[in-house]
């Protein structure tokens, strides 16, 4: 089992989620054709990390509240985006990450968020 796969299982089980291969070749989930996660591929995020839509308010929370789970790169910094070590989340706070990733690319998606998980 790779680290992604227990981003896709989850990740499936939330509406209108598929899997797909990034531009970069990195496995990610997304919601119609626009990203909602996938497994970190530039060279300045660790190992075994997802990205994932987060509003930049709580991105900072998050840095704030759980170090040692979520992070940003100076890559990263500039997109409305958190990384996830995934050894350090559980599957809750993980399906909760997820779920908030896809909201946030629903209106990319010109999709309603009447599906709510």
């Amino acid at each position: 089992m790779t680290a992604f796969d227990r981003a896709r299982r989850i990740g499936l089980t939330l509406p209108d989620v598929t899997v797909a291969t990034g531009y970069d070749g990195a496995p990610r989930l997304q919601v119609g054709s626009c990203f909602m996660a996938a497994l970190a591929s530039h060279s300045s995020a660790e190992p075994d990390s997802l990205v994932v839509r987060a509003e930049p308010a709580d991105r900072e929370l998050l840095l704030e509240d759980a170090p040692d789970t979520y992070y940003v790169s100076a890559y990263y910094a500039r997109h409305p985006v958190v990384l996830i070590r995934l050894a350090r989340i559980g599957d809750a706070a993980l399906r909760e990450m997820l779920s908030i990733s896809r909201r946030l690319t629903l209106p990319k998606t010109g999709r309603s968020n009447r599906r709510r998980t």
